[in-house]
């Protein structure tokens, strides 16, 4: 999907619904906008219906203050106009309430964009306005005067968290990556301290580079890729509605039978992915026209030293990267499906993945140890195929989420005895 080319109407009601639908946003709560070409502002309307908004609910601000429209704008419309006019460079706003940026608005904080390398880079400069009347001109003020400083994204008080951005899909993505690592800190907080990342290391993350790889032009896709082609593109988007897969981040790899593979793409929204969109990568050279996932050397590696794995995927879930923020480790020795389908999960340091050769990580991964996290970054998911790695994956969340809760309960977490696990690997062959 070419998200650029819709018109705003389409946009407001395409984001609005994911928010909705993701739990960050309440039928009555948030409001989105896009400053066009012509200065024409176009908002999402007040006390209507978020889940089920059309493209004629959507309202239109001429330059000159009339508003067309079947409904009355958002009450935050003042608010919006203000950070257009203190803000160059905006052309969208978005504010909603999604419970884990609600709770940093309460204890007036800032999640620690820092804990995770690619959370600092995408949410930018994070800001603190503070409180008043929700669609007064004081609150307007107030949030407009941090957007002229600098900021990204502002924390308001009791209120959520608004974003500012370039366009629509930038905003959300922004707010989403905000919301996951929200709850990665509250996820975090039943286990331990988090680790924030120092500024060499954050440094390194950024000196992350694009491999220099060579094009070729595919030609016709084979029926076996083709196939591979459709059936990966319906697991990032499952991995997308799951929560495991942000709309930027999250890759999947899937081994061909002439020793190519394929990955997903950089850049590119999870939620829309079509098999066109995913890159053939082919004796270190990359199809024509296409950007592969910054990872793909890791992929690469992975294949390269194993041959008996046939799919890899990269996430970053927000329980288990509670694990990898906070230096717990991770016991599989949970419930018999979580041994069964993740045997011991391995660890590696940060960074592992950002050097040249990601030697540690391609090391630890194989087909009998087939998770590893990288602490403050990701996980990498090895398996046969592409169900085997998506099940994995989810398995991985599900379990890190439970033991996630009872650290909550403030109760201990019981691993299976030796002697289960023993009868376990002897019944299932492990």
């Amino acid at each position: 999907m070419n998200f650029d080319l819709l018109h705003p109407a389409d946009q407001i009601v395409l984001i609005m619904r994911r928010l909705y639908s993701f739990g960050m946003t309440t039928t009555s709560g948030g409001n989105l906008s896009i400053k066009d070409s012509d200065g024409v502002i176009w908002i999402s309307p007040g006390s209507i219906d978020k889940g089920t908004l059309e493209r004629e609910d959507i309202i239109k601000v001429l330059p000159g203050g009339e508003v067309i429209g079947i409904h009355k704008p958002s009450v935050e419309l003042p608010i919006h106009k203000m950070v257009y006019e203190r803000r160059p460079g905006t052309r969208a706003v978005l504010h909603a309430h999604p419970p884990s940026l609600v709770a940093f608005s309460a204890i007036r904080e800032v999640p620690a964009t820092d804990m995770i390398a690619n959370i600092k880079v995408t949410c930018g400069e994070i800001r603190v306005g503070g409180y008043a009347l929700p669609g007064s001109e004081e609150l307007g003020v107030r949030i407009a005067d941090q957007f002229a400083l600098g900021a990204d994204v502002v924390i308001m008080d009791n209120h959520g968290a608004i974003v500012a951005a370039e366009d629509l899909f930038q905003a959300f993505s922004i707010f989403e990556t905000l919301d996951y690592c929200a709850r990665i800190q509250i996820n975090a907080s039943a286990l331990g301290e988090i680790r924030r990342l120092t500024e060499d290391e954050l440094t390194l993350y950024s000196t992350r580079y694009f491999p220099d790889m060579e094009e070729y032009s595919v030609g016709e896709y084979s029926s076996d890729e083709r196939y591979y082609r459709q059936a990966m593109c319906g697991y990032i988007h499952r991995a997308y509605n799951q929560q495991l897969f942000t709309a930027t981040q999250g890759t999947f790899s899937r081994r061909l039978p002439d020793g190519s593979f394929f990955i997903t793409p950089y850049g590119k929204d999870r939620m829309y992915l079509e098999p066109g969109d995913l890159v053939n990568i082919r004796d270190g050279r990359r199809e024509a026209g296409k950007t592969p996932s910054r990872a793909v050397m890791l992929h690469k590696g992975v294949y390269d030293a194993h041959p008996d794995i046939q799919a890899v995927a990269i996430a970053h879930p927000p329980n288990i990267m509670a694990f990898a923020v906070t230096g717990r480790e991770f016991d599989a020795k949970l419930i018999p499906e979580s041994y069964i389908m993740l045997k011991q999960v391995q660890r590696v340091p940060y960074g592992a993945n950002l050097v040249r050769h990601n030697n540690q990580a391609v090391e630890k991964i194989s087909i009998k140890t087939p998770v590893c996290i990288i602490e403050n970054d990701c996980v990498v998911v090895a398996g046969t195929g592409l169900l085997n790695v998506f099940d994995r994956l989810e398995v991985l969340e599900y379990s890190a989420k439970s033991v996630v809760a009872a650290g909550q309960l403030k109760k201990t977490v019981h691993a299976m005895p030796e002697e289960k696990i023993k009868e376990i690997e002897v019944a299932f062959n492990l």
